[in-house]
């Protein structure tokens, strides 16, 4: 998988966003979760393959796991460094994203603008701008999709 320039795209983990599904949008937050950290591109990249593997890719089915699984998980992607501290802030931010806006869809619809939405991002404790900058990067057609569609609903 080419990571073009060091940058990771959502293609490049199988991931399509072209859609605008809900599953596709947040396995593309959940990557992005794990590539804000300043760790080893192949490190989050193996880390989110077993997330994958462990069928970890809801926010429900975060909330529903048990933290040491999620450090297990973690350490099967070699993401020791930051595992349990990782474990909490997926914990921390599913349980916002699921109080606040439910979905990633609707944390898009209620976005004005890709700003707002990057703002909306900034304000879940534990993310920060390289985060969002990753998730906005790959969502901004996705983002006039979805807003198109709310229109036309």
């Amino acid at each position: 998988m080419d990571f073009q320039a060091g940058r990771v795209y959502a293609k490049n983990l199988g991931i399509n966003l072209d859609l605008g599904g809900e599953k596709e949008l947040f396995k593309w937050f959940l990557a992005c979760l794990l590539f804000g950290k300043p760790i080893q591109q192949e490190v989050a990249k193996k880390t989110f393959f077993e997330f994958e593997k462990n069928n970890l890719t809801s926010p429900k089915r975060i909330i529903n796991c048990v933290w040491d699984k999620l450090v297990k998980v973690l350490d099967d992607g070699h993401y020791v460094r930051y595992d349990y501290s990782t474990a909490d802030k997926l914990l921390r931010v599913c349980g916002q994203l699921l109080d606040k806006y439910g979905t990633m869809r609707n944390l898009i619809k209620a976005s004005d603008s890709i700003e707002d939405l990057k703002k909306r991002m900034l304000e879940f404790k534990g993310i920060g701008p390289v985060t969002a900058k990753i998730f906005i990067r790959d969502i901004k057609k996705v983002f006039l999709k979805i807003k198109l569609s709310e229109k036309n609903n």
